[in-house]
């Protein structure tokens, strides 16, 4: 009986999932919006949970953002002559450098492109999350976001003890020197530890860098606030990160002004196209659902550890390890 029931739930999602993919399709055959009047409408792109390069798993488990879904949803929005202006729905707590760093090339490109850029911040827009709002043409925060964490992060473990206990000996045969940097069964050499630092400080530069140029703010002040700590919405905005406090309609009130559309402009939530979400069956059934980082232990991140919220293992609390 459990069974059938486990099997009834599948069927059900696949069906619902099948029908919302027949009617995307079938409501925009040539992936254009349709507007009337031909006024134009502001299109939202959502980005939430960690964000990583490439594409993440998605499906009914999915809880990350890959940077390609994003770029595709962006080019979209850039071609799309009915899409005045874009509002980026942010609610994430950052990723890797890599996948930031691609959304917020494309997110510069649409910009180039004529269209209006707004990036609305739900419960959280912070680290590599605030990098590619850093680029947007406005910021709007709500007074409680948690925001800013402008910094890099990087991690490796020392598991010498744990191996002794378990009785694991490793041999290591490499081409030179470095090649095992960041190997648990030893310890990091002060040479690599250096190494390791230039990485990390090479990154933070960059990012220093291009939020200072999308916020139009001097370099030296963007440092001053760049120290790795998390702002309230408010506190952000008090500081010159974010432009304006509001909700989700606030900012897409903002977008419809800026594209000359008016406070009320028509309205599109952009998303995969086709039947099927990129990568939706990987994503349902892979064995790595969370985070969407699980294969990326040794990336460089822009992230918020304070922001990765809590997840269940049965009926025990428990917090994601943190990766940076």
């Amino acid at each position: 009986m459990k069974k059938r029931l486990i099997a009834a739930a599948v069927c059900l999602a696949v069906l619902l999932s099948l029908g919302a993919g027949l009617v995307s399709v079938l409501g925009r055959a040539d992936g254009r919006i349709r507007v009337a009047g031909n006024t134009g409408t502001v299109a939202i792109i959502a980005i939430n949970g960690t964000i990583v390069s490439g594409r993440a798993g998605a499906g009914l488990f999915s809880t990350g953002t890959g940077s390609e879904e994003v770029m595709e949803q962006l080019r979209r929005a850039s071609r799309d002559p009915a899409i005045k202006a874009v509002v980026l729905r942010l609610n994430s707590p950052g990723g890797t450098a890599a996948g930031a760093q691609e959304i917020a090339a494309e997110v510069d490109r649409l910009r180039k492109s004529g269209k209006k850029v707004v990036a609305s911040m739900g419960d959280t827009a912070a680290s590599g999350a605030y990098w590619i709002a850093s680029r947007a043409d406005k910021i709007v925060a709500n007074p409680g976001t948690l925001t800013g964490s402008i910094g890099v992060i990087m991690q490796t473990q020392d598991l010498q003890g744990l191996y002794g206990k378990l009785g694991i000996n490793t041999r290591t045969f490499k081409s030179g020197p470095y090649k095992d940097m960041g190997s648990p069964n030893r310890p990091v050499t002060p040479a690599e530890q250096d190494i390791f630092q230039s990485m990390v400080d090479d990154i933070y530069d960059q990012f220093l860098h291009a939020v200072s140029e999308g916020r139009k703010m001097d370099l030296d002040r963007v440092r001053e606030l760049a120290d790795g700590r998390v702002y309230t919405g408010r506190q952000a905005q008090k500081l010159g990160l974010v432009d304006e406090l509001g909700n989700l309609r606030d900012a897409v009130r903002l977008a419809g002004r800026l594209a000359g559309l008016g406070p009320e402009p028509a309205i599109t939530e952009l998303g995969p196209r086709g039947i099927w979400p990129p990568g939706f069956l990987a994503g349902t059934f892979s064995p790595f659902r969370g985070s969407g980082n699980s294969d990326l232990p040794t990336a460089i991140w822009l992230i918020c550890p304070p922001c990765l919220p809590p997840v269940t293992d049965g009926d025990e609390l428990v917090f994601p390890p943190s990766r940076g």
